[in-house]
């Protein structure tokens, strides 16, 4: 069954599809693995090489991957479900195959591997946008850059340019060279005249093989070379504990503090992607509220929503460790900002860094996750107001949507009754009346309109 690329978009007449991920499950204990049959047409769908989604998976999941090109295996260490596989497919889909702007997935990569740098172009609306360097498949990408090709078996296709201008296909397996005619069969002979022609081609005549000495050129290498170290000591990161990554984010912050004054105004999305890459985004407002707030703390959630409301807009799980961030924070000046609690929330709650229903189910228990249980009941109790006035402003919406609806009720109520009087005749005299329900008139009705007893009687009088 084919699925959409994007599968955030629902339309079945979508025109970019994409066969469903199968996965198969070989071997037992230490050697199981998860093997994707279909990953060369999956690859193909997406215009990317098979290589980068099973590399993808391994980055996500902690595991190695193993190549098959001979075979088109492509092999994942470790038991995995399709369903889930299937779910990682769309983060690398949305990571490294749609484009920003348009949503399509139309897109090429332009790897520059001396800049450590992978710009993506849409062919559909002609967007260039870079891509995020701080996953790992990044680095495998600048090692492997894609070509512009991909062949009938999903693998790209390496040109090499040489005098004339010829393309070889090289296998990584070490399988022999493809002849010129595309049949395979091409022998020893003529794949090492191919080599040697090549090669000559490769080496060109005007390379210079003199090495730059000057003090500016080593210094660019030994940049180069630390910062390849860098990068390593970035990816291994995500293999340490929750603790130790919060622990590497504090200090990234409190880094980014001292270079630009204690403000992180123009820093903020930087400081984000740092928490992203480290899986902190969450827990990360707890590091910010000790870094970012003293005693001054009303100015300076102001001057820091910028960078608050990244961690925690439309994400209530980042808003509830604030809160949390706040009680550690109070307790360190308790005496300043203990009795500011309720100005305090209502601020984060005025520039909609925490949402009411977050506030209001904060304010149900009292914890003593973050400060001593004595402290956080005075901490709530100093609440209490702001929470009193959040519950009584919900009711009197409430109220006013239902007024509302009343007094809707209440004016066509009032035009049915005006129409009602202008199509109904003037009422008959009492007199009158009995004539007609007597017969005097010479008419009578087709259903008498019935009346009480008494006034019967006074009908009766009347006549009389």
């Amino acid at each position: 069954m084919a699925l959409n690329v994007n599968r955030n978009v629902q339309d079945p007449f979508y025109r970019y599809k994409m066969p469903r991920l199968v996965a198969k499950v070989e071997g037992k204990g230490n050697g199981v693995k998860t093997v994707i049959p279909n990953m060369v047409d999956i690859a193909r769908a997406l215009a990317r090489p098979p290589t980068y989604c099973t590399k993808y998976f391994g980055c996500e999941l902690g595991a190695q991957t193993q190549f098959d090109f001979k075979n088109d295996r492509y092999i994942i260490n470790g038991s995995h479900d399709a369903a889930k596989l299937q779910d990682m497919l769309d983060g690398f889909i949305k990571k490294f195959v749609l484009c920003e702007q348009c949503d399509n997935p139309e897109t090429v990569f332009k790897v520059q591997a001396k800049k450590g740098m992978i710009a993506s172009s849409c062919l559909a609306c002609g967007y260039v946008f870079p891509l995020d360097m701080t996953h790992k498949l990044t680095t495998f990408i600048l090692k492997n850059p894609p070509e512009q090709d991909i062949n009938s078996q999903g693998t790209s296709l390496t040109k090499r340019k040489g005098k004339k201008g010829r393309k070889k296909d090289e296998e990584n397996n070490g399988d022999d060279h493809v002849n010129g005619n595309g049949n395979g069969n091409g022998t020893i002979e003529e794949a090492a005249d191919d080599n040697e022609a090549n090669d000559d081609d490769d080496w060109g005549d005007d390379d210079d093989w003199s090495a730059d000495v000057s003090e500016e050129a080593v210094k660019k290498r030994m940049k180069e070379l630390t910062s390849g170290i860098t990068t390593l000591a970035m990816d291994n990161d995500l293999e340490k504990t929750e603790g130790e990554r919060i622990d590497i984010f504090h200090d990234f912050l409190k880094t980014k503090l001292k270079e630009n004054g204690n403000s992180v105004i123009t820093q903020d999305k930087e400081i984000f992607t740092e928490a992203e890459r480290l899986e902190v985004t969450n827990k990360a407002t707890i590091v910010l509220c000790e870094l970012l707030f003293n005693e001054n703390i009303l100015g300076q959630i102001k001057k820091n929503k910028r960078a608050l409301l990244r961690f925690t807009h439309e994400n209530q799980k980042a808003q509830k460790y604030l809160l949390g961030g706040l009680e550690k924070t109070i307790e360190t000046q308790r005496e300043a900002l203990l009795p500011k609690t309720a100005a305090i929330l209502k601020l984060m709650y005025d520039e909609d860094i925490i949402d009411e229903e977050v506030l209001l189910e904060w304010a149900k228990k009292v914890s003593k996750k973050y400060v001593s249980k004595e402290l956080s009941e005075q901490i709530h109790k100093k609440a209490e107001p702001l929470i009193t006035w959040l519950k009584e402003a919900e009711e009197e919406s409430s109220d006013e949507d239902e007024d509302e609806l009343e007094l809707e009720f209440d004016e066509r109520a009032k035009i049915s009754s005006l129409k009602e009087k202008e199509d109904t005749p003037p009422p008959t005299p009492i007199s009158e009346l009995g004539k007609q329900v007597n017969g005097t008139n010479g008419k009578t009705p087709a259903v008498a309109p019935a009346a009480p007893a008494e006034d019967e009687d006074d009908l009766d009088i009347d006549d009389i």
